[in-house]
């Protein structure tokens, strides 16, 4: 409020018109006496046992740690008390951060909108992250003038008319189980065909693409009661964390689950590659073998060293899950790339891409690791439509401990 008073009153006015209460939170870092905030910046760093007038001395990062802190426990508590329906932003670079980190501990769903300067920049991954916050470009910087107002009231009225819809919603209708299933283009014939037979099953599906926001939000979900169980085709992001690629989902992927019992059917879908963005591979990767997927994405082969600590790491991750779990492994090929070549930097082929002795180094070391679940391995491809059957009928023999039987009682 001691820089965005005006911006926000606007959007709180806004917020009135389209037939919603604001309730303004004054998020900033240093003192001052702006009025207008329905929750003062004291308010909101005495809810974690601070002062305002301490933040004076401090750096605009520890500061901000402590406003984080404090709004988002504001938001939580008046959110599980019906008290706030929905949330709206507006800043630059450092408001969008500040904003951002509180309404990533907003529940999936739970209308979340930012208004910010720098929407369209590549940063918005780190402040979007693995929550569905909606992000509007304010054009211009954050003042009141008639392209940004309108940016504003454009904003105000879609949170709004999001909230005014979930109030609505006084009868729950029962839903079907809801499995997620994660994806890449590379396993897209399987993850496809594991979506129809679980559908056919009377499960809903929910895919998440494994370029590491995806992964993210898998883990999320998984923790949030939403989910019944999880057929994990596509561990991908598990390359990219080893060898520090574009798509890396964070040291979490292929825990959450496990953690809450879920049952899980887990393949090494496409983890024989990591991402890179064209023109940006580091230094130590340059004489490595690669494709290049798109304009922008290069995929790096997996080598013999990273095969097998991807053995060691699944194997490891898994044997912590306190749910029942099932590994499938395709043979002749983790992703639709096996039957691709393989190239250097320069356009040289390389030979193919397939490498069978380093699948079995995979193997030997998953082998070695997995201590809760037999390994069970087919002579197909990942993509072959017998393997994705058996993803299905692999994880309805484990869900039916977890769901009625019911909805069991035939397999594609």
């Amino acid at each position: 409020m001691n820089t965005k008073s005006k911006e926000a009153l606007f959007v709180a006015n806004a917020l009135t018109r389209a037939g919603v209460t604001p309730w303004i939170v004054d998020l900033s870092l240093k003192t001052h006496n702006v009025d207008g905030a329905d929750m003062t910046g004291a308010s909101v760093v005495a809810s974690v046992g601070a002062s305002w007038q301490m933040l004076n001395g401090q750096s605009r990062q520890e500061a901000a740690t402590v406003v984080i802190e404090g709004g988002g426990k504001i938001l939580i508590e008046h959110f599980l008390k019906g008290k706030v329906a929905g949330a709206i932003g507006l800043g630059g670079a450092n408001g969008t951060n500040l904003v951002c980190s509180i309404l990533r501990a907003m529940p999936y769903l739970v209308p979340k909108v930012m208004i910010s300067t720098v929407a369209g920049t590549a940063a918005v991954q780190w402040y979007v992250a693995e929550s569905d916050i909606a992000m509007y470009p304010s054009i211009g910087d954050v003042s009141l003038n008639r392209i940004t107002k309108s940016v504003m009231e454009d904003a105000a009225l879609a949170v709004a008319a999001a909230v005014k819809k979930r109030t609505k919603r006084q009868i729950k209708v029962k839903n079907a189980p809801l499995v997620a299933v994660s994806s890449f283009g590379g396993t897209a014939a399987c993850v496809a065909r594991v979506a129809e037979g679980l559908e056919s099953l009377g499960y809903e599906v929910i895919l998440f693409h494994a370029s590491g926001t995806g992964g993210k939000s898998l883990e999320r979900l998984a923790t949030s009661g939403e989910l019944i169980g999880v057929i994990d085709v596509t561990t991908h992001e598990l390359t990219d964390l080893i060898v520090d690629g574009v798509y890396s989902a964070g040291n979490g992927r292929l825990t959450a689950a496990g953690a809450a019992g879920l049952p899980q059917v887990v393949v090494p879908g496409a983890i024989d590659h990591a991402n890179f963005w064209v023109g940006h591979v580091p230094e130590k990767y340059q004489d490595r073998e690669f494709f290049r997927y798109n304009a922008q994405n290069l995929l790096m082969r997996t080598n013999a060293e990273e095969f097998e600590k991807l053995g060691s790491e699944i194997g490891n991750r898994l044997n912590a899950t306190k749910g029942p779990v099932r590994v499938l492994v395709p043979l002749e090929g983790f992703s639709e790339h096996t039957k691709r070549r393989a190239h250097d930097l320069a356009g040289n082929d390389k030979g193919p891409w397939k490498r069978p002795k380093e699948y079995q180094l995979f193997m030997d070391s998953l082998k070695k690791q997995l201590k809760v679940a037999p390994i069970e391995e087919f002579a197909l491809h990942v993509n072959d439509t017998l393997f994705a059957d058996a993803c299905v009928n692999a994880f309805v023999e484990i869900a039916s401990g977890n769901y009625g039987k019911s909805h069991l009682s035939q397999s594609p």
